[in-house]
């Protein structure tokens, strides 16, 4: 059995797509132990009580020391025994304490297709204003190990998605979520759930 935390920030799509395909054995051998957030207020976190699964927060603004935030972070996730944890939403820089904690057992999805639109100043909408802005024609998404850089970890699947004309960054937002991300994030999490990830040399391999 799989045993993953979500780390989330905010409305929790990501978070829904994982349990929905848990619920319908396209994630096999996994299950939820908690919901971690950032924000008092995510709706992620509405979510997970409704399902029953434990839920935690821990704040900037009760902690406002960096150091002590980073460990009191690592702190709740530790306290779940966690073999992966995912980042699904979560815009928390993942400190390197938490990185050495989990070596490769940190995965992360981000809405373009790495190494483009991704690193510093890259999340949320400011990817796809970046793909509109840019005028490319393909984005997508992309599911990575997390290591100390920024969107730099070793890939593990990635989907494209068509920019269509007259998109706006919203509308782009959301095929690619619909079309990329919710199936990505489940599909990697279930590869590693059946021992078909490994690492090495930086590269992600899948074995099917």
């Amino acid at each position: 059995m799989l045993k993953i935390v979500v780390l989330v920030s905010g409305g929790g799509t990501n978070l829904q797509a994982i349990l929905d395909a848990i619920d319908d054995g396209k994630i096999t051998d996994t299950r939820v132990e908690a919901v971690i957030s950032n924000n008092s207020g995510a709706y992620a976190l509405e979510r997970a009580a409704k399902r029953g699964i434990p839920t935690e927060t821990v704040t900037r603004k009760a902690i406002s020391d960096r150091d002590a935030y980073d460990r009191a972070l690592l702190a709740a996730v530790q306290r779940y025994s966690p073999d992966l944890v995912v980042l699904a939403g979560c815009l928390v820089v993942i400190p390197e304490i938490m990185v050495d904690a989990f070596p490769n057992r940190i995965i992360n999805i981000h809405p373009a297709l790495i190494p483009a639109f991704c690193g510093t100043g890259y999340y949320g909408l400011k990817v796809h204003e970046g793909v509109l802005a840019r005028g490319v024609k393909v984005t997508g998404a992309t599911v990575h190990f997390v290591d100390k850089g920024t969107d730099t970890g070793p890939i593990i699947l990635q989907k494209a998605v068509a920019v269509q004309e007259g998109d706006t960054p919203e509308i782009l937002q959301r095929r690619v979520m619909e079309q990329a991300e919710w199936e990505i994030m489940p599909r990697a999490i279930d590869l590693i759930a059946r021992g078909k990830v490994t690492v090495a040399d930086g590269l992600a391999h899948i074995r099917e």
